[in-house]
């Protein structure tokens, strides 16, 4: 287990610094330049239409989850422990300016996900629920390439709700055990019984059990833990200054701290920010696809703020935490141990519990965005009924395991696994970038025009493979068309 876990981190890092960074960055770039900084400019657009209210059909109800649904779902896979225990490894290794490198990979990424999340909207797919969609339908019907929508759905699956929610659900294991004070043997059993049961109820419910558990989840567990930071951060507030002077200094390697090497600086920034906000990595787009809108730019707008909020505010306040906690980080803990040990040495035993509480309502609800991804995923592989029931089942399985099991190899192969994912997608996103910024002058055309913008998909008749987008009518609700005589994606081939 050893050597293989050498061999996965050496290659991980390999790729990571070779190949997906330079993508990332040089993609990143254009998209914000040839956009117009599109996630600067249309900042106030951003807030505006999460507000919007989900069209309705012709039975009076929402065609679908609304924009904001959409939004905590992606948000509810985004913000987990990475954020807390993801941060935590970022300055352990990489010292405070890991933490720049982290903001500026939201800022720029900000560009990348409006695009993918663009397209996944415009390409979406009509099924009984409402809509789904993703990187795997824009490479079928966008790209014409099925093959390369498969293999992108496959290392979604293998990554997010097998891997990703193991670690996840460790997490939880790891910190009650932590917060009880005891590693007895059979407390893991007993949380991973429960975390799976609690999985269990929610995705066997379907996508609007997982929206009503999200739109509910993801603002409370966001509000609780930035309270705790708050608070902590007010009272070294005399800090703050320092910290900032840190994070700045040590963003370009001229403070030798932790791994003072300015590669594993940035690397250790772009890589957590990445693991934490996913901007460009393909699977928020699997939510943004879900949401009933009058236009697919305001969801990649939605999905935009979303990387926002999971960095500059959740992101942000551990750092913060972390940093005017443990002005020495020689010698610190990494992970989810440096975050716990700055938060209890600042309020004491009690806030662990707190911690604990927060830390479970992160990782569950992770747990259930990157279910609804992998979802997503196999009903574009196959519609069969059978292979979404033991995908569920895995799901539960995956979730159990993970809790009793070591998980250290599951770590480094899921950042493997997540670079992967994150090329194939990128270059996806680089070809059909043409199209989404026609979708974008559309959007801007009809506000300075001052209406509330609407699309069609008369609009761009160039462009082939758009399923729904049928007419005025069908998309503001008054009259809900399905093309039955249209086949599903899966069965096209």
């Amino acid at each position: 287990m050893e050597a293989l876990d050498a061999f996965v981190l050496s290659a991980g890092d390999f790729w990571w610094t070779w190949i997906v960074l330079p993508l990332l960055a040089v993609l990143g770039v254009y998209f914000t330049v040839r956009s117009g900084v599109v996630q600067l400019r249309l900042l106030p657009a951003m807030f505006r239409v999460l507000g919007d209210k989900t069209p309705n059909g012709p039975d009076g109800k929402p065609q679908s989850v609304s924009s904001f649904q959409a939004f905590t779902i992606s948000a509810a896979s985004r913000v987990g422990v990475g954020n807390i225990a993801g941060v935590g490894t970022a300055i352990a290794i990489g010292g405070p300016g890991a933490i720049f490198w982290m903001w500026t990979m939201a800022f720029v990424g900000g560009a990348s996900s409006f695009i993918e999340s663009s397209l996944a909207q415009l390409f979406k797919h009509r099924d009984a629920d409402g809509f789904r969609g993703g990187p795997a339908y824009y490479m079928q019907r966008g790209l014409g390439q099925r093959w390369m929508g498969i293999l992108f759905a496959v290392l979604l699956i293998v990554c997010f709700p097998f891997a990703f929610s193991s670690l996840q659900a460790n997490t939880i294991a790891a910190t009650v055990s932590s917060t009880v004070g005891t590693d007895a043997a059979w407390l893991p059993w007993m949380v991973g019984i429960v975390v799976a049961g609690l999985t269990a109820l929610v995705v066997f419910g379907g996508l609007r059990r997982i929206a009503q558990v999200t739109d509910k989840l993801v603002p409370a567990m966001a509000l609780l833990y930035l309270l705790l930071g708050l608070v902590i951060v007010g009272m070294n507030v005399t800090e703050v200054p320092r910290v900032i002077g840190e994070i700045y200094a040590g963003a370009f390697g001229f403070q030798q701290v932790a791994g003072g090497a300015l590669g594993v600086i940035i690397m250790q920034g772009v890589k957590r920010g990445m693991f934490s906000n996913e901007a460009g990595l393909g699977s928020a787009p699997n939510a943004g696809a879900t949401a009933a809108v009058t236009h697919p730019v305001k969801q990649g707008l939605v999905q935009t703020l979303g990387v926002y909020f999971d960095t500059f505010l959740v992101c942000s306040i551990t750092a913060f935490i972390i940093l005017v906690s443990t002005p020495d980080l020689a010698g610190a803990a990494q992970g989810i141990d440096l975050t716990y040990g700055a938060v209890t040495g600042q309020l004491g035993d009690w806030a662990g519990v707190v911690l604990s509480l927060v830390i479970f309502l992160l990782a569950f609800s992770s747990i259930i965005g990157n279910y609804y991804y992998g979802e997503s995923n196999i009903e574009f592989i196959t519609e069969r009924r059978g292979a979404l029931v033991a995908y569920r089942v895995l799901v539960v399985a995956a979730v159990l395991g993970g809790s009793v099991v070591a998980t250290g190899v599951i770590w480094n192969t899921a950042d493997f696994v997540m670079g992967l994912m994150a090329v194939v997608n990128l270059v996806a996103i680089g070809l059909l970038s043409g199209v989404a910024f026609k979708l974008m002058r559309n959007f801007d055309e009809q506000r300075k025009a001052g209406k509330d913008p609407v699309f069609t998909r008369d609009m761009l008749p160039e462009v082939r493979g758009i399923e729904v987008w049928e007419s005025v009518e069908s998309v503001t609700g008054t009259v809900a068309k399905v093309d039955a005589e249209r086949p599903s994606g899966a069965e096209r081939g």
